[in-house]
């Protein structure tokens, strides 16, 4: 039985060109993420009782995951839920930067935009071997801007996920080989602020709930 499935992209695969193109995508969310979807499967296959459980249920208590099956979720369901996440991330001819609630926050934690880009950029470049970049939101609704190996996700460090970067080789080696830090500078040209924001302004309400 099969519990999770590939999500569509809602973009064509060469909707991201020049700075993403048609192939990498293709490949990254046709063979890559599915291999992700099909293995959690595999794993949750094991445990019925598990069946139940959302993706983010799994990926923030996996101390509630069997032994047995603990690194397989942990690693193919952290790859399906940062894949998720990183295709509502991207949209075609991106936003510029954030506005309203989410713009403020930055403003006033991280120093501005460009103090959070050159962070931002320092930890997607930073991350030895694969993993991703991360803007989160923690629950007392601080900011921050963290990197984490592998398909390790926020939300095992029970922060929210806003803004995330997938540096693994395979997002982005067919065009830019070892020159990854040209991938991370392309990327703010795709970023789909709103999708960013609205969770953003979400997450605070949900933190702040008396």
């Amino acid at each position: 039985m099969s519990h999770f499935e590939l999500p569509a992209l809602e973009f064509a695969p060469d909707a991201l060109e020049p700075y993403i193109d048609k192939e990498t995508m293709m490949i990254h969310h046709d063979k890559h993420h599915q291999t992700y979807v099909t293995n959690l499967n595999a794993a949750l296959d094991k445990h019925p009782e598990l069946k139940d459980n959302s993706l983010t249920d799994l990926i923030a208590h996996l101390d509630k995951v069997p032994e047995d099956s603990r690194t397989a979720v942990r690693n193919n369901g952290g790859g399906h839920y940062n894949h998720c996440f990183f295709w509502k991330v991207l949209i075609p001819g991106g936003s510029k930067q954030p506005t309203g609630a989410l713009a403020e926050a930055i403003d006033k934690q991280l120093g501005g935009f460009e103090k959070f880009k050159e962070a931002f950029t320092a930890a997607a470049t930073g991350q030895f071997g694969s993993g991703w970049a991360w803007l989160t939101v923690t629950k007392q609704n601080v900011l921050k801007v963290t990197n984490s190996p592998n398909q390790d996700s926020p939300l095992m460090d029970e922060a929210t996920p806003l803004l995330g970067l997938d540096v693994w080789e395979h997002a982005y080696y067919l065009k830019y080989q070892n020159r990854r830090p040209e991938y991370v500078k392309n990327f703010f040209n795709l970023i789909n602020w709103d999708f960013v924001s609205d969770v953003y302004e979400k997450t605070l309400n949900a933190n702040t709930v008396l």
